[in-house]
């Protein structure tokens, strides 16, 4: 059971990078958080992969710091799909779409992607990713509805991204207003309801592992 948690875990991480590759090689400008990446990537000298689990990491702090659990998924996102996105564009194996129609279909797919990438990495109960944890912080701590919270946010790193040159575009339109329709709709397809799931964390991850290795251990000493 646990391992096909992880491999659940894994497999949605993997189609995450995908999703995210394909969307940028639409070649129609990138979501708000990519085009952060971009731009710090840029800046700095680093590949998107990297700028994003840098950005990551430094979210965790602010979720710890908002009092937010942290699962094995939520590392898992923050330095899996980094990886994946750089692996993906390196092997460059997704061509660059070079007509509004291609691109459009492209980055439509890319979504679906995303939200089916969303089923099975939430669905294996492991803690969800970096941002949607710093959203749900800054709710709490401000008490402000979730809709304003992730409007600031995504306004606010797509400012930043643009600022440091990422790129955006109709693409960033689509992305912007059509990924939570999907998601909401790929779900439902899938009879998928995220509050029935329940998280394990990161210090219950590690006291479950505590037990395993307490119980092998018991049946060797018999």
């Amino acid at each position: 059971m646990k391992l096909r948690r992880l491999l659940t875990l894994f497999l949605g991480i993997l189609l995450y990078g995908l999703g995210i590759v394909l969307s940028i090689k639409a070649n129609l400008g990138v979501a708000p958080w990519d085009a952060f990446h971009q731009g710090l990537a840029a800046l700095i000298g680093i590949t998107l992969g990297q700028a994003g689990i840098g950005v990551g990491l430094l979210i965790l702090v602010l979720n710890y710091w908002l009092k937010e659990k942290i699962g094995v998924g939520t590392v898992v996102n923050i330095f899996g799909i980094g990886l994946v996105i750089d692996l993906f564009l390196y092997l460059d194996f997704i061509p660059t779409m070079h007509t509004l129609i291609s691109g459009t279909a492209a980055i439509v797919i890319s979504m679906f992607i995303i939200a089916l990438a969303s089923y099975f990495y939430i669905g294996a109960g492991y803690g969800t990713g970096p941002r949607d944890g710093l959203m749900v912080g800054l709710v709490k701590k401000t008490d402000k509805k979730v809709g304003l919270i992730r409007g600031i946010i995504e306004l606010t790193v797509l400012t930043v991204g643009v600022v440091l040159g990422g790129k955006i575009g109709i693409g960033t339109l689509i992305l912007g207003i059509g990924i939570g329709p999907v998601v909401q709709l790929t779900f439902h397809l899938l009879k998928f309801d995220v509050s029935k799931i329940k998280h394990e964390y990161l210090f219950e991850t590690n006291k479950i592992a505590e037990e395993v290795i307490k119980e092998q251990c018991y049946e060797e000493c018999l």
